[in-house]
């Protein structure tokens, strides 16, 4: 039995280590942990309310929109409100917008670039792999970061910039947009579509989304997509890092009628979500305090760095449970078929199932916007005025690229009190709990093949970036 410590890892966002235990050629423990304190829950004691907005977009470049959409909706709670109808349209289309941009970016610039490697050289699919995804010359990428910066011009439009908005608000947004905007992010969204249609998919998004098993899946043979699936099926990437059929959503942009796609638990059955259930477990971070509810937590960094303890992160847990968070949670929990046959297949939840998640979500987030843009009315009004109140509390639980992302804020006497946030990776690469369970990552990292000698294993980095972690939104 040995020991060995991979990291710091190239293509993800911020500072990750994972030490793994191995014998007889593969993982038997994994300990993963977040070594970058960065402290935003404690920057904003004692702050006005609507700092929120403005700092916690900070958090994160990649997903500044929905830490936005979190404190806005954390802050409309607090003050018993909800957003105007066409405000709450509005910000479902940003968000969507990032989320989708999100998601691209991970398929070409993070996960498929390792499939250019000369470990791969021998297979038949190595050289289309070097042509389409091969850092900063792949004509895959170019692809994507052109259709991926067009798309992104309906930010502009709606958000003013982005990173870092502060279009979203507790009422709704700033922006109302003209007819003349409507027709102009309809028309961006056709030459996205004609990108995903003509590249990614080589096929109407509908036949992509419409996909109702594990078989007609692997018989996708268009587009990129078909050349990861091929990858995928070559490797043997459906049973590596599987999933262990828990999943969590918040539920995906909260509109008048419902959420586009809905909140929930999944754990071989659908049940409601119960926010009351969440608790974060500090027995093997290196924080202070007893397990609580964020509603009540603290953030208390253990400066003398206890035995026992190996992450920064806290480890969020469900009922007690561990709950894996990301595109194929979103889409089991919204009932899609593909989703809940990737989850239930033994085999089929690991690396295939979260990519083929994302690019599912793709999809039909796609058909989403058009709707979404389709139904905005320059008449309506897009902004109600909200009055933060002195006293109250509220959540904001809302669904970034990567997952379930919650803040929860407590203000007393007109300041910031108490204020949490659990971010996807949280739920993700959380450390072991006082039981001893490890967290999602973890548990998929069980059972990896490691080659003896192998110090930078090409199978463990392919079920960490299945995850598509966000280090820096982590460690708050």
């Amino acid at each position: 039995m040995t020991e060995l410590l991979v990291g710091p890892f190239n293509r993800v966002e911020g500072d990750l280590e994972v030490r793994l235990t191995l014998g007889g050629g593969r993982v038997e423990a994994a300990r993963v942990n977040s070594p970058l304190f960065r402290g935003f829950e404690q920057m904003l004691l004692g702050k006005d309310p609507r700092d929120a907005l403005t700092i916690t977009p900070r958090i994160c470049g990649i997903c500044s929109i929905s830490q936005s959409a979190a404190a806005a909706r954390a802050l409309a709670a607090a003050a018993g409100v909800v957003p105007a109808p066409q405000g709450e349209r509005v910000a479902a289309l940003i968000h969507a917008v990032e989320n989708v941009s999100d998601h691209l970016t991970h398929f070409n610039l993070f996960f498929m670039p390792d499939f250019t490697r000369l470990a791969y050289a021998g297979h038949d699919w190595h050289g289309r792999a070097v042509d389409r995804f091969t850092a900063l010359e792949g004509s895959g990428l170019r692809a994507a970061i052109e259709a991926r910066a067009r798309l992104m011009h309906i930010l502009g439009m709606l958000a003013g910039k982005w990173p870092h908005t502060l279009a979203i608000q507790p009422g709704g947004v700033t922006k109302a947009p003209s007819m003349r905007d409507r027709l102009r992010i309809l028309a961006t969204l056709r030459s996205f579509r004609a990108y995903l249609e003509g590249t990614l998919f080589g096929a109407p998004v509908e036949e992509f989304a419409a996909l109702g098993d594990v078989a007609a899946l692997a018989d996708w043979e268009r587009g990129d997509a078909a050349l990861f699936l091929r990858i995928a099926a070559d490797l043997g990437l459906a049973a590596l890092g599987p999933g262990q059929g828990r999943y969590l959503s918040f539920g995906a942009y909260p509109l008048e009628g419902g959420h586009g796609f809905a909140s929930g638990v999944w754990d071989g059955a659908l049940q409601p979500l119960e926010p009351a259930r969440i608790t974060e477990d500090l027995s093997h971070a290196w924080m202070l305090g007893p397990e609580a509810h964020p509603a009540r937590g603290q953030t208390l960094p253990d400066e003398e760095m206890r035995e026992g303890a190996y992450s920064w992160c806290k480890a969020p847990r469900y009922g007690g449970a561990v709950m894996e968070t990301g595109a194929l949670a979103r889409q089991v929990i919204d009932g899609h078929p593909l989703a809940r046959a990737l989850a239930a297949e033994p085999g089929a939840s690991g690396v295939l199932g979260r990519v083929a998640g994302r690019l599912l979500e793709i999809a039909r987030t796609q058909i989403l916007m058009e709707r979404l843009a389709e139904d905005i009315d320059p008449a309506a009004r897009f902004m109600d005025r909200v009055v933060i109140p002195a006293q109250g509390e509220g959540a904001g639980l809302v669904e970034a690229a990567r997952g379930a992302l919650g803040h929860w804020v407590r203000i007393e006497r007109g300041r910031i009190a108490g204020y949490q946030i659990v971010a996807p990776t949280t739920w993700n690469f959380s450390p072991r709990d006082a039981r001893g369970v490890p967290g999602a990552l973890e548990a998929a990292l069980e059972g990896t093949p490691v080659a003896e000698g192998d110090e930078t294993p090409l199978a463990v980095q392919h079920v960490v970036r299945s995850f598509d972690p966000c280090m820096v939104c982590t460690v708050h």
